[in-house]
Parts: C-alpha cells; sequence; structure tokens
C-alpha cells in the first residue's frame, strides 16, 4: 500500500492550494478516504472524509472553504483549498477512514500571515 500527498507548499493567507493523493495497493474505488493533517506540537485531526458514492464531511474548521474530492478512474484523492489561514499550516495526509493504512510522507502546508 502507498499513500503520496503531493502539492503542499508556501502560501500567503488567503490564497489556495490543491492537494493530490496518489494510492496504490487498495481497491481505491470501493474505500472511503480522508484528509488528516498535524500542526507541529498538536495530534492528527481529521480534515474532511469522502465516501465511495462521494458523500462528504467536513471538520468545523474547514467547512465551506475546503472540497475534498476522488478520482477513482485515477485512483486519486483531491483536497482543494481555498481562502488559507495561518492556522491551516500543517502536514497534510491522506488515509482511509477510519484510518487504518500505513501513513505516506503527507505534504507540508504552510500558510504566512
Amino acid at each position: 500500500v502507498q499513500l503520496q500527498a503531493s502539492g503542499g507548499g508556501l502560501v500567503q493567507a488567503g490564497g489556495s492550494l490543491r492537494l493530490s493523493c496518489a494510492v496504490s495497493g487498495i481497491i481505491f474505488s470501493i474505500t472511503p478516504m480522508a484528509w488528516y493533517r498535524q500542526a507541529p506540537g498538536k495530534q492528527r485531526e481529521l480534515v474532511a472524509h469522502i465516501t465511495s458514492g462521494g458523500s462528504t464531511n467536513y471538520a468545523d474548521s474547514v467547512k465551506g472553504r475546503f472540497t475534498i474530492s476522488r478520482d477513482n478512474a485515477k485512483n486519486t484523492l483531491y483536497l482543494q483549498m481555498n481562502s488559507l489561514k495561518p492556522e491551516d499550516t500543517a502536514f497534510y495526509y491522506c488515509n482511509r477512514i477510519p484510518s487504518g493504512l500505513p501513513w505516506g510522507q503527507g505534504t507540508l502546508v504552510t500558510v504566512s500571515s
């Protein structure tokens, strides 16, 4: 199993980024997936998740700003992040929900004020 997140970077507050996660080793199309994040010194938290059928749910802190989506043909999970805030700074990871796959390296998002 491999979960390869990409698309992070440095962005100013109010900016946007689109994260991608290439998934291999599982039957992606039937697996509920999620984005998680971990800020320095904090525990990993659930950001958003999406069912195999495309239903979505979001943490209150990102609702209305982030959009999770999936492309089952490409075995890829996405996270569109708009109106970014400094408190969104963290490493972002994808995994199934509930998490149970080996964690990948994640991708770092840094939002400057």
